[in-house]
């Protein structure tokens, strides 16, 4: 089972960075939390049960590897707002609507994490739910509410 891991992280790992990035907005932090999460997926896949859920048991670590390096950063204040500012990753799906996915950035993290799963990366709403650990129910009603928020942000930016 080794080797298979070995073998969907390589293949996905720009996947992986492109997702990291959304949370941290910094290129060198995004590939510390990809590298952090290869190595503990690598150190504990003897907890996977079934291989077949590879996919979402690894981005669940990503996720809390992600959301770990921001609660640190904000208690530390590692990352200072400017610089974050001035690097700007664009990836193909983002260009077209960068706007767009400014204002997706100023939903809860949470919020941001289903959407970014469900519309940026592709996944069902019950592998979203998988990956996040949040009822099937939960990630519904985030998701709504947090798409009727982005509707009204975007109005207002539009104004």
């Amino acid at each position: 089972m080794r080797e298979q891991l070995t073998e969907f992280l390589l293949d996905n790992q720009q996947k992986f960075y492109r997702y990291a990035f959304t949370y941290v907005h910094h290129k060198e932090m995004a590939m510390d939390m990809v590298q952090n999460s290869f190595v503990k997926a690598i150190e504990q896949i003897h907890t996977l049960r079934n291989p077949k859920a590879m996919k979402t048991w690894f981005y669940r670590i990503l996720t809390n590897e992600c959301l770990q390096a921001l609660k640190k950063a904000k208690r530390e204040n590692l990352v200072e707002p400017a610089d974050i500012q001035d690097e700007i990753y664009l990836e193909k799906a983002f260009e077209p609507s960068l706007e767009l996915y400014e204002a997706v950035r100023q939903l809860p993290d949470e919020t941001q994490t289903i959407i970014f799963l469900h519309y940026y990366e592709e996944y069902t709403l019950k592998e979203v739910s998988q990956i996040t650990g949040y009822n099937l129910n939960t990630v519904k009603s985030r998701l709504y509410a947090g798409l009727k928020k982005l509707k009204t942000i975007v109005k207002e930016d539009v104004q």
